[in-house]
Parts: C-alpha cells; sequence; structure tokens
C-alpha cells in the first residue's frame, strides 16, 4: 500500500466534497477506508494498492466529476 495526497482546486460546498469521495472510493484498488476529503485545504488523502491502480487514475476519476487537480504526491 502506498499512500498519496492530491492537491485539487478550492472545495466550495459539501457537495464537492461528497462528489470527490465517491469518485475516489469508487476506484478498483483504493482502500476505501483511507479516503478523506479535506474541505479546508481541498486535498485527498487516500491509501491505494499499486498494483491495481496509480495515483494518476485516482486523479482522473476525480477530473472525471468535474474537479481540477493540481498536483498529487505520493508518500
Amino acid at each position: 500500500m502506498n499512500a498519496a495526497t492530491i492537491q485539487v482546486e478550492t472545495l466550495t460546498c459539501p457537495s464537492c466534497l461528497q462528489k470527490i469521495e465517491a469518485a475516489v472510493k469508487g476506484v478498483e484498488g483504493v482502500d476505501q477506508g483511507t479516503v478523506k476529503v479535506l474541505f479546508n485545504s481541498s486535498k485527498v488523502k487516500l491509501d491505494f494498492d499499486d498494483e491495481k491502480v496509480s495515483v494518476d487514475q485516482i486523479a482522473e476519476a476525480i477530473t472525471k466529476v468535474g474537479y481540477e487537480v493540481l498536483k498529487s504526491s505520493v508518500r
């Protein structure tokens, strides 16, 4: 498992948070129990299995629901 932090455009409402959280949790290989969308900092933190999914694929899921990904990092 790897941990990732993904910076997204400024979140403006709770609905934004819910859409992003649902999109990320729907990606195969993401540990659903670790997904945290931080409203104040517009960051998504999660753990994922790099043998099943890449951080770029997770970022793509966020983009598909209408939010711009500004940067991502894996730790």
